[in-house]
């Protein structure tokens, strides 16, 4: 089955990372290439009986940058399996981040030739989202502002699914005290539930062990507001399915993001696991699954 996966987004989100782990799974990757000749290339690439490609193009492609929507979309309309995904990540990681390479910001060239005066790496961060927002606000997003290398390749790995037809329904958990999620449909807040954090021999442990799970689950409140999400997605998924989306993410945060929210968003993907496919991953480092 032929597939393709278009990799773009923020400079300093990870799409090398994400280009890599396609690479590892079998995917003839080119990166950086020119908007007009995605066309071309997806074209060779049926030609020569290639089943999964992949392609990076963010605004290292000068020029054509503004027509990649009106191309994602003639593709689709031309029954080309696309699957986009969209990396972005905070502006205080991505300076984080340039700080750490020692890169230089591929706009900030650009920039200099345009107003003879060197920008600001915040200044180039700003523009490049100006010119990709478009593009992000019609595609899958990914936030990889606290995300290791690691996590992204895993995630990359796990949302890469050629005969997926259905919507793909995550269950997401997270660290209010490292920001919501920008990626996320929808945000619950389980902070008001009893915290394992304080018992002293679950502090170490996760949402995922069954001593923490155990734990929680004694607590009235704690199926309470289980019971509560579930009923709303339920009444109001189908809405959002009409919607012709591909990914729908539901995101639970607690204050550190390893018990509560990691708790109640595995016993959510039980509640929906007749859903398919569906997935539920944690944004601190415990175990990950999807179906």
């Amino acid at each position: 089955m032929f597939h393709v996966v278009l990799i773009t987004g923020i400079s300093g989100s990870g799409k090398s990372v994400a280009i890599r782990q396609l690479e590892d799974q079998n995917y003839l990757c080119c990166d950086n290439l020119p908007v007009k000749f995605l066309h071309d290339f997806i074209a060779n690439a049926q030609a020569e009986s290639l089943e999964k490609v992949a392609v990076a193009i963010d605004v290292r492609s000068p020029g054509d940058l503004a027509k990649l929507p009106e191309v994602i979309a003639s593709l689709r309309a031309h029954g080309i399996p696309l699957q986009v995904i969209f990396l972005e990540a905070s502006d205080h990681t991505l300076i984080q981040r340039y700080s750490e390479s020692r890169r230089r910001h591929p706009l900030a060239y650009r920039l200099k030739l345009k107003n003879d005066l060197a920008p600001s790496l915040e200044e180039c961060i700003a523009h490049e989202r100006e010119l990709l927002a478009a593009l992000r606000d019609h595609e899958h997003v990914i936030d990889t502002s606290d995300l290791t290398p690691m996590q992204l390749r895993a995630w990359i790995k796990d949302l890469v699914i050629p005969d997926n037809n259905n919507v793909l329904l995550t269950f997401e958990s997270f660290a209010f005290k490292k920001g919501v999620p920008s990626d996320a449909d929808l945000v619950f807040d389980v902070r008001c539930l009893p915290n394992p954090h304080y018992e002293k021999d679950l502090r170490p442990l996760t949402g995922c062990d069954e001593p923490v799970a155990t734990w929680l689950s004694r607590y009235d409140s704690v199926s309470e507001i289980i019971n509560d999400i579930t009923a709303y997605i339920q009444k109001w998924l189908p809405h959002y399915m009409q919607d012709t989306r591909s990914y729908f993410t539901v995101a639970i945060g607690c204050t550190g993001g390893q018990h509560r929210s990691v708790y109640v968003a595995e016993e959510l993907a039980k509640r929906f696991s007749s859903h398919r496919p569906i997935r539920v991953r944690h944004r601190s480092q415990v175990p990950t699954n999807s179906t």
